[in-house]
């Protein structure tokens, strides 16, 4: 039998990384192991969003020009 997870939403991982790829993410982002982790792994997650994005350049219609936009 699994024990109760003690963080709703949280997933406990095992991974095995390369030690040097470990120590210079720690240091160059300052953070943490977890953390800097999880930053890469937000970062990953979001590129979809930025493809996504990426797509609709020039797609879309606005109701106020560039120029007005400026004025502002």
């Amino acid at each position: 039998m699994k024990p109760a997870n003690k963080k709703p939403g949280m997933r406990k991982v095992t991974v095995m990384l390369p030690r040097d790829l470990v120590e210079t993410a720690t240091r160059v982002s300052n953070l943490g192991v977890t953390a800097a982790i999880r930053k890469g792994l937000e970062a990953v997650a979001a590129t979809d969003a930025y493809e996504k994005l990426r797509r609709l350049r020039g797609k879309e219609r606005f109701s106020i020009s560039l120029e007005e936009l400026r004025k502002d």
